[in-house]
């Protein structure tokens, strides 16, 4: 089993154990939206008594039987305890994710290694390198300067995403952080999403682009280059 494959049987556990601390969190909600209504309520009514109390000369406004009562009390720190469960709960979600996002950085980090191996033996040895499955446009075997590694970080990327998107509840959004060290791609400078298509010229300096970014809709039959490269091949052409 590839480390590939690793990370897709880790990951496929991952769903069920958000839904599950969701549906915690949702539960914990709720009770504590009912407590705190009991307490208002109470508060309120305690809140009444007292001033028709002072109204009646019964207690001074600086009298220490001014205060709520121990129920009134008992329900504000219930509330507090059942918001404190549910930070702890949006807590491990998090950590959750976190680990398996970690997780793939490894894998990934592993990946560029045995490229990188690959790529050695090939230079030594003459043949060529295996071509990686899922290349970003058909018909190119891995071709361009790092053409293969972008593709798989965009393929293995894109997994996780997915996964986290099935396993958040509409309306519920998990404030993950955007890794700094994300390699960026395009005229727009933003990281592999989506359908992407490589410039064929090898020398091309971004070689990646999303189709929106280029005004494609599906994937280019032939040859495609971006606009700066399409330029200076129609300048050879002139000479």
């Amino acid at each position: 089993m590839s480390f590939i494959d690793e990370f897709q049987a880790n990951i496929e556990a991952l769903p069920n154990h958000l839904r599950r601390k969701y549906a915690l969190l949702r539960d914990l909600d709720k009770s504590l939206q009912g407590v705190q209504r009991q307490n208002e309520q109470r508060c309120e009514k305690e809140i009444e008594d007292m001033i028709q109390r002072i109204k009646a000369g019964n207690v001074t406004p600086d009298s220490s039987l001014i205060k709520f009562s121990d129920d009134a009390l008992d329900e504000q720190k219930h509330a507090i305890r059942i918001a404190d469960e549910k930070v702890a709960l949006a807590s491990q979600a998090y950590d959750l994710v976190d680990a398996h996002i970690q997780q793939l950085d490894q894998y990934l980090k592993k990946f560029d290694e045995e490229l990188r191996r690959e790529r050695d033996v090939a230079v030594v040895t003459g043949t060529p390198a295996t071509t990686v499955e899922n290349n970003g446009k058909s018909g190119r075997s891995g071709e361009g300067k790092g053409g293969r590694k972008k593709t798989r970080l965009a393929t293995a990327a894109a997994a996780t995403a997915t996964a986290a998107a099935a396993a958040t509840p509409s309306g519920m959004d998990l404030d993950l952080p955007v890794d700094p060290n994300e390699p960026t791609y395009c005229f727009c400078n933003q990281v592999s999403y989506g359908e992407m298509v490589a410039c064929d010229n090898p020398n091309c300096k971004i070689e990646w682009f999303h189709y929106g970014c280029v005004g494609l809709k599906e994937q280019p039959k032939g040859k495609w280059f971006c606009a700066d490269c399409a330029g200076t091949q129609k300048k050879r052409k002139g000479r």
